[in-house]
């Protein structure tokens, strides 16, 4: 069911700061779980969000007044999507903001003729990995991941990113 309240878009050039302070804002959210490394960190840069948009590949939810509640941010990789930041405003939390997103990046991939969208997220944290398992995500099991994968996972780990509490998923849309 789609919130009836909001409409979905590629985001647009002005966006970017937008798109930065609801990622920063989401993010504080890390504090709550005790993962304040995370809570404490910067938003992406101005210029990565800005290459994004260009390139296409964030949708925006903008609500009845104009006002952009979230985005997701994603990759195409060789036969599907990579899912890289989900973020909702905690004022439009509990509409299915994020569902929808979610939604949207796996139309986007059906009429790209692409079969999965993938992620990498928290195991424990409410309102991520239980969260996408709800959305109909399922782990991927470590001898599944390929090299595209375990190429990000490294990436993670360079950034100081703790890969041990961290799990790849998966969603398949065929």
């Amino acid at each position: 069911m789609q919130p009836v309240d909001v409409t979905f878009r590629l985001a647009a050039p002005h966006e970017a700061e937008t798109i930065r302070l609801i990622e920063f804002e989401a993010g504080a959210r890390f504090a709550s779980v005790g993962m304040a490394g995370i809570a404490d960190a910067p938003p992406m840069s101005v210029a990565l969000v800005a290459r994004k948009i260009a390139a296409q590949e964030i949708i925006v939810a903008v609500d009845r007044e104009d006002v952009c509640a979230g985005f997701v941010m994603f990759e195409p990789q060789a036969g599907r999507i990579y899912v890289q930041e989900l973020d909702v405003l905690t004022s439009h939390a509990g509409r299915r903001i994020g569902a929808a997103l979610i939604d949207e990046v796996a139309r986007l991939a059906r009429s790209r003729k692409l079969l999965q969208l993938v992620l990498s997220t928290y195991r424990e944290v409410p309102w991520n990995a239980p969260y996408y398992r709800r959305l109909g995500f399922r782990d991927i099991a470590e001898a599944e991941l390929d090299a595209a994968l375990i190429a990000r996972r490294n990436a993670h780990i360079a950034r100081g990113l703790d890969e041990s509490r961290r799990v790849f998923m998966r969603r398949d849309l065929a």
